[in-house]
């Protein structure tokens, strides 16, 4: 008789393959939905469809795997949801870096046939991530594999927005937003990765109108100054008391503008008066609003310059800053230039410098939403671990900004929102409405942006699970 002898080495792809089969044909995890008693649920953080896993990728599901087969051993019944995330600018950026290598942009396609492309990658690179994680060993239930743009998951999104909108939390309006030239969307301030960088702090003077000398600005984006709307000082910095009631001229374009005291102008930074340009900076949009003072803008969603900014309209946004620096200098207007270390923001996927821009886009209140995360923490009901960054956390919510949601690219959920062209009435409905309920007019054009990825990513784990219905 022929004694079959062991390999030699241990042959992984050969084992494992045959017990995960093996465990898959006994449907050992698919959870029991008549099984209503000592149960165990979890949702996979959805994957990425851009690729492939990565090793963080692996250590979480990896965790997630010991967990789901602890709790079977102890007799529960486990359900490990299983899924990826369609990630919005981050698939478009992909899939359209791939067109590139053809010589093809996405307007040369056009939406429908663009879309038609992002879920062909969807379903090659999709499927790809499902076996690397069945390769992985994952007990989840594949019976319930979602996608954060399947049809259940857009119902619930829909269901999410129409509630929202109707409690008045979300609203359409302008306001100063992230702006990517690159990716030409809307970006939220998670999306924005700031870097330290060498810069330059340029010292600017403007001329006083009464002919009674200058008032000089340290600033490093001179190429602003061109939508400046005013300059503010501290009310108790002594050396500009006596500049009440003052009017100062924008250099090179000569238009006039007051001189207004706000504490929040920091005494120490530069020469202690700050160049304020609502419609492409955020602090001074704030300064803006409080002060009621007008926005102009001089930079474009190309980061060229506008017809505002007068002899140096559509420069690139950094060429133009060139040219201003020249003719500040032959004016004599530009004082010193100093090195400074700043921070930059980023658009987090393509790499660009974000533009800072005034534009009407659709936002979610967070104020209201931040207060009970606030009162949790003050109340001790949720805990920070050390608590040495409650700190940081209320600074975070206590001077949280409004979230912008709308995002100007072709792959996501479409917002359901459409105009009537007749009225300007604004509808928000699941379905396509037949007829505008307050004139009745046919006569409807559909919201063209879509919803910022984590709209949706948020209502993974239940949205999953099929709410809005009673599942």
């Amino acid at each position: 008789m022929a004694i079959k002898l062991l390999d030699k080495g241990y042959n992984p792809k050969k084992v494992e393959e045959k017990w995960y089969q093996y465990w898959l044909e006994k449907g050992l995890f698919k959870a029991n939905l008549e099984e209503k008693e000592q149960t165990f649920s979890m949702v996979i953080p959805p994957p990425n469809v851009t690729g492939s896993l990565h090793m963080g990728h692996a250590l979480n599901v990896t965790l997630h795997d010991i967990l789901a087969r602890y709790k079977k051993m102890l007799g529960y019944n486990v359900l490990w949801l299983p899924g990826t995330d369609h990630a919005g600018i981050a698939t478009q950026n992909v899939v359209e870096r791939e067109l590139e290598k053809k010589g093809i942009s996405r307007y040369d396609l056009g939406r429908e046939e663009f879309v038609k492309a992002v879920w062909q990658w969807k379903e090659e690179y999709g499927n790809r991530i499902i076996n690397q994680l069945k390769k992985l060993g994952c007990a989840c239930d594949w019976s319930r594999q979602r996608f954060t743009l399947d049809e259940g998951f857009s119902q619930a999104v829909k269901e999410v927005f129409i509630r929202l909108y109707e409690e008045g939390l979300i609203y359409r309006g302008d306001y100063i937003i992230n702006w990517c030239p690159r990716c030409q969307t809307a970006l939220a301030d998670l999306e924005v990765e700031h870097e330290e960088e060498e810069g330059s702090l340029y010292y600017i003077r403007y001329a006083r109108v009464d002919g009674q000398g200058y008032v000089t600005v340290a600033t490093t984006r001179p190429e602003t100054l061109l939508g400046d709307t005013a300059i503010a000082v501290h009310p108790e910095d002594e050396r500009y008391q006596n500049l009440k009631g003052v009017t100062v001229f924008v250099p090179i374009l000569n238009r006039e503008i007051p001189i207004i005291f706000d504490p929040y102008v920091d005494k120490e930074f530069g020469t202690g008066a700050l160049k304020v340009t609502p419609a492409h900076d955020p602090n001074d949009f704030e300064l803006g609003q409080k002060h009621s003072l007008p926005m102009v803008k001089v930079i474009d969603e190309r980061g060229r310059m506008t017809k505002e900014a007068g002899p140096y309209m559509g420069l690139d946004r950094f060429k133009c800053r060139e040219r201003i620096l020249e003719d500040l200098e032959k004016n004599g207007q530009l004082l010193k230039i100093e090195p400074i270390k700043h921070s930059v923001g980023h658009c987090y996927r393509c790499k660009t410098i974000v533009e800072p821009l005034v534009s009407k886009q659709w936002f979610v209140h967070t104020k209201p939403l931040a207060e009970p995360a606030i009162a949790a923490v003050k109340e001790g009901k949720t805990r920070l671990i050390p608590a040495s960054w409650e700190k940081t956390y209320y600074e975070w919510m206590n001077n949280i900004r409004d979230w912008c949601i709308s995002r100007q690219i072709w792959w996501g959920h479409r917002i359901p929102v459409w105009y009537c062209k007749d009225c300007q009435e604004i509808i928000v409905a699941k379905e396509i409405p037949k007829a505008c309920p307050k004139c009745d007019s046919t006569n409807l054009e559909p919201e063209m942006d879509v919803l910022d990825t984590w709209f949706s990513s948020a209502l993974w784990p239940f949205g999953t699970l099929g709410w809005p219905k009673e599942t």
